[in-house]
């Protein structure tokens, strides 16, 4: 594990206690000091990155009370060649990940999966089977500010039509998995070993659901 990365495990540690402190301390004084170690927090993230601590408080807008990690969701869409479905990421040069994106809140986490497969795909799915639930820190993403669990979602293609574009995704497309390899993957958001890791579980119908 990179320095840089033992760092900002610190950091978003810190924050989350400061946020914590300030939502449940009944002490101003001590109040006075969580909001210290929220802006120590903050100052140190901002050197991290070579930026404005202004900057990184826009990127990161207040998330009050208790800290708990930020949920994101990736549809797994298999054809009948055994194909994967993956779209291009706008954001991040048009690299390739598997439809998804943060869980919206008053959806359940499948109705997130199949939401974003419509939205970022035009196909409409049914999502069958949880296969995995990953920390984001246990696995060769880059770094990133928030702590997040990854949920890999099965999904059943049942209609609709595979579109050119969307507003946040470039093509969307059936990718053979041998040359899953020779693709530039958006890393923030899947690795390859991901991938390899939830289709082998997604082939035996009665394996068991991974958890870090």
């Amino acid at each position: 594990m990179t320095d840089t990365t033992n760092w900002l495990r610190f950091v978003q540690r810190f924050s989350a206690l400061a946020e914590t402190g300030l939502a449940y301390s009944q002490n101003d004084y001590d109040k006075e000091r969580y909001a210290e170690i929220k802006v120590i927090g903050l100052e140190m993230l901002a050197n991290m990155a070579n930026v404005s601590a202004a900057t990184i408080i826009e990127l990161m807008p207040p998330d009050k009370g208790y800290q708990t990690p930020k949920v994101d969701i990736r549809a797994v869409v298999l054809n009948a060649s055994n194909e994967l479905l993956m779209v291009q990421e706008k954001v991040d040069e048009n690299r390739w990940s598997l439809p998804g994106g943060w869980a919206d809140i008053g959806y359940t986490p499948f109705e997130v999966a199949e939401k974003e497969v419509f939205e970022e795909t035009g196909l409409e799915v049914k999502a069958t089977r949880l296969l995995a639930v990953f920390d984001k820190k246990m696995h060769p993403h880059p770094p990133q500010p928030w702590y997040v669990y990854k949920f890999y979602i099965l999904c059943q293609v049942t209609g609709g039509e595979l579109l050119a574009d969307t507003i946040e995704t470039g093509e969307a497309s059936w990718i053979d998995q041998k040359a899953l390899g020779t693709i530039p993957f958006s890393t923030d958001r899947i690795t390859l070993s991901q991938l390899k890791t939830v289709l082998r579980i997604s082939a035996d119908p009665n394996g068991p659901t991974l958890c870090d």
